[in-house]
C-alpha cells in the first residue's frame, strides 16, 4: 500500500471516479495540461482525455454554471477553484441554484456536483490566495461544505462528495497538501460525510478543529499530555451539516470544550458550534464556558505576519488552562 500526500490522495480519488464512472468529469483553470496549480489533477488529462479532463477559459462565473448544467443533465462534475479566494464569482450559481434544485424541482432533480478549492493560509501566499471563508457557504441551504485534514479522509470524503446527490463544496486545506504522508489504499472505499472524526481520545477537554487547523491541535494535545491534561480532539470534517451528536457525547465526557478554526472569530463555524453546546443538550454538560481560538477579524495578512494571524500550539493551550481554571 503506498504512502501519499493529501494532495496525491486527491488525485487518485478523482482518477477512480473517473476511471469507473463514465459520468464524472473534471473542469477548471488549467486542471488539465498543467495539473492544476498544485498538481492535484496531474496526469489525468494523459489518463482520460480532453473530454474527461477540461482546461476552461479564467472564468469562474462560467465554470461554475456549465458545472449547474452538467450535474443537472445525468452528469458529475467536479469543478475547481484555483483558490478559495477566486471562488466568489461562483457564488451566484451556487446559491441560486445548484443549492435549490431538489426543493426548486419538489425532488424531482437533484445537483451532484462538487467544487473543489485549496483555501487557507500558510503558505506566503498573495492577497486573495489565503481566505478561510467556510463559514459563508455552510449558511447556504442545500449545499454540504467538507473539509478534509488527512491524505486518507481526503480520498475517502472525496469519493462521498463526487457519489453524493447534492451540490459540496470540498475544501483542501493546501498547507498540509505535502506536509505528511498516510499509506492509502485505492480501494474505492468512501468515508461518511456529516460525521465527526474522533483522532484523539481524552477525559478533560474536548478540542475540536477542522482542515489545517488539526496539525496545531494535536499538537496542542500532545502539550497538555506533558501537563498531565487530557484532551480529546475531534475532526469535524463535515461542516454544514454540523455532526454535533459526536461533540454532545465528548462534551458530556470531559465538561469543557475548545474550538479552534483559521478563519476570523466573527461569525465562524466556531460560533455555531459553541452556541449549539450553550442549548440545552449541551449546557447542561458545560463546567466551564466555550472558549474560541480563531483567526483575527482582518484579512489574512501577508506572508511576514500570516503566522501571527494563525492560531498557534501555544495558543491553544492557552485557552485549555484558562477552562481549566474555572471551577
Amino acid at each position: 500500500m503506498a504512502k501519499i500526500t493529501l494532495v496525491e490522495a486527491v488525485t487518485m480519488a478523482l482518477a477512480h471516479e473517473l476511471e469507473h464512472d463514465p459520468s464524472v468529469v473534471v473542469l477548471g483553470e488549467d486542471v488539465g495540461i498543467n495539473g492544476g496549480v498544485f498538481r492535484a489533477t496531474a496526469g489525468l488529462v494523459q489518463r482520460f482525455g480532453e473530454d474527461r479532463v477540461i482546461d476552461t477559459p479564467l472564468a469562474e462565473t462560467m465554470i461554475a454554471g456549465m458545472t449547474v448544467g452538467m450535474a443537472t443533465q445525468g452528469m458529475k462534475p467536479v469543478a475547481e477553484a484555483q483558490f478559495m479566494g477566486f471562488i466568489y464569482p461562483m457564488v451566484d450559481h451556487i446559491i441560486s441554484h445548484a443549492g435549490r434544485f431538489r426543493n426548486r424541482t419538489r425532488g424531482r432533480m437533484s445537483c451532484p456536483l462538487v467544487i473543489r478549492a485549496p483555501y487557507g493560509g500558510g503558505i506566503h501566499a498573495p492577497e486573495h490566495h489565503s481566505e478561510s471563508t467556510e463559514a459563508m457557504f455552510a449558511h447556504m441551504p442545500g449545499v454540504r461544505v467538507v473539509i478534509p485534514s488527512s491524505p486518507s479522509r481526503a480520498y475517502g470524503l472525496l469519493l462521498a462528495a463526487i457519489r453524493n446527490p447534492d451540490p459540496v463544496i470540498f475544501l483542501e486545506p493546501k498547507r498540509i497538501y505535502r506536509l505528511h504522508k498516510e499509506e492509502v489504499e485505492d480501494d474505492g472505499e468512501e468515508l461518511p460525510l456529516d460525521m465527526c472524526f474522533v483522532l484523539r481520545e481524552g477525559n478533560d477537554v474536548t478540542l475540536v478543529t477542522w482542515g489545517a487547523m488539526t496539525k496545531e491541535t494535536l499538537e496542542a494535545a500532545d502539550k497538555l499530555a506533558e501537563q498531565g491534561i487530557s484532551a480529546e480532539v475531534i475532526d469535524v470534517a463535515t461542516i454544514s451539516p454540523l455532526d454535533m451528536d459526536t461533540i454532545y457525547e465528548s462534551v458530556a465526557k470531559t465538561g469543557r470544550c475548545v474550538i479552534v478554526q483559521e478563519a476570523p472569530k466573527n461569525c465562524g463555524v466556531g460560533a455555531e458550534i459553541a452556541a449549539n453546546l450553550a442549548d440545552s443538550k449541551g449546557l447542561y454538560s458545560l463546567q466551564a464556558p466555550v472558549k474560541r481560538v480563531a483567526g483575527y477579524d482582518t484579512v489574512m495578512p501577508l506572508f511576514k505576519l500570516e503566522k501571527k494571524y494563525m492560531p498557534s500550539v501555544d495558543r491553544i493551550v492557552k485557552a485549555v488552562n484558562e477552562t481549566l481554571e474555572v471551577s
